[in-house]
């Protein structure tokens, strides 16, 4: 049977570009059918990275069958996966997040999670030297653009050397201006005129729980902060509606400025005022605070979210 690979619901960059790269290593590497899978419509630099590279948009599933081969990237938590992924025949998780649990699977199975800022880095790592050689551009293309988001341009503070030098021979080998192809990505990224609030607040988000408070804690990263604070009002407004429709307490929106390495966070309320004193030590006095230096939902927001 055909693999399935995906990465998490709300695909971003990463959980687009990762589960291509594995399929193709295995169907031309290591001769084993798969199939790179979706979770959901990809987001604008995700969708802006698959034109680029001219990549056919992996299907979109809902969930998977019961017994059915499955590869899970970028993830490892079963709330981003289909509701039936403990039915399938899960044969191995590639990831760069904290383990969360949860998962079972039919027997032993093979895991990767690395301490990397990107699960493509992982990928060419495990991939071996003779694979990458093989690797067609648009695949070293779609590698490039996973580090290349996950990292910010090497502004985020999960990045690595050792992602930043596999970027770095990506380029070289595409024979790109690594920081003009990442503008370009990030101004993709950056036009969220077509999506709705509700749509915005879910695009690239996942469900934290402290305590006994459930979060969707959803960040947008921009180069045109504006364009998303000029909704400031709207999206506050519509917190309320996905957050009940989600089964969440409270949405947390974080609009992450990459150019100038900062993170806005918008305060609809007094729950959200003092997670912000609390988790951040903020002072805040309206309806946004900025939080300095903040760039990465993994390592600077969810590990100090206090309520």
């Amino acid at each position: 049977m055909t693999i399935q690979v995906f990465g998490h619901k709300s695909p971003d960059t990463d959980s687009t570009g990762s589960p291509i790269l594995w399929a193709w290593y295995l169907n031309e590497i290591r001769n084993t059918p798969a199939e790179a899978k979706l979770l959901g419509e990809p987001n604008t630099e995700a969708a802006f990275v698959l034109e680029r590279w001219n990549l056919e948009k992996p299907a979109i599933i809902s969930d998977v069958e019961p017994g059915a081969p499955v590869i899970v990237v970028d993830t490892n938590n079963p709330a981003e996966l289909p509701a039936a992924i403990n039915q399938a025949d899960l044969r191995q998780v590639i990831d760069h997040h904290k383990l969360t649990g949860g998962l079972e699977t039919k027997g032993p199975i093979d895991i990767t999670i690395r301490p990397l800022a990107c699960t493509a880095t992982i990928m060419i790592d495990l991939m071996g030297e003779a694979a990458a050689q093989q690797m067609p551009e648009a695949i070293k293309g779609a590698a490039l653009s996973c580090i290349l988001s996950d990292t910010l341009e090497f502004r985020s503070p999960t990045t690595t050397d050792h992602d930043r030098a596999i970027a770095q021979q990506l380029a070289r080998d595409l024979g790109l201006d690594l920081s003009a192809y990442a503008a370009e990505m990030f101004a993709a990224k950056s036009d969220v005129s077509a999506f709705s609030d509700a749509e915005l607040l879910r695009m690239d988000s996942k469900e934290y729980g402290v305590g006994d408070t459930k979060f969707r804690v959803s960040v947008l990263e921009t180069t045109a902060p504006q364009m998303v604070l000029d909704r400031k009002d709207s999206l506050m407004a519509s917190m309320a509606d996905v957050a009940k429709e989600d089964g969440v307490d409270q949405v947390l929106l974080f609009i992450v400025d990459i150019l100038n390495e900062e993170a806005t966070l918008l305060v609809p309320n007094d729950l959200v005022r003092g997670v912000a004193e609390k988790s951040f030590g903020a002072n805040v006095s309206g309806d946004t605070v900025v939080l300095p230096g903040v760039m990465s939902r993994k390592k600077q927001i969810i590990p100090n979210l206090a309520v």
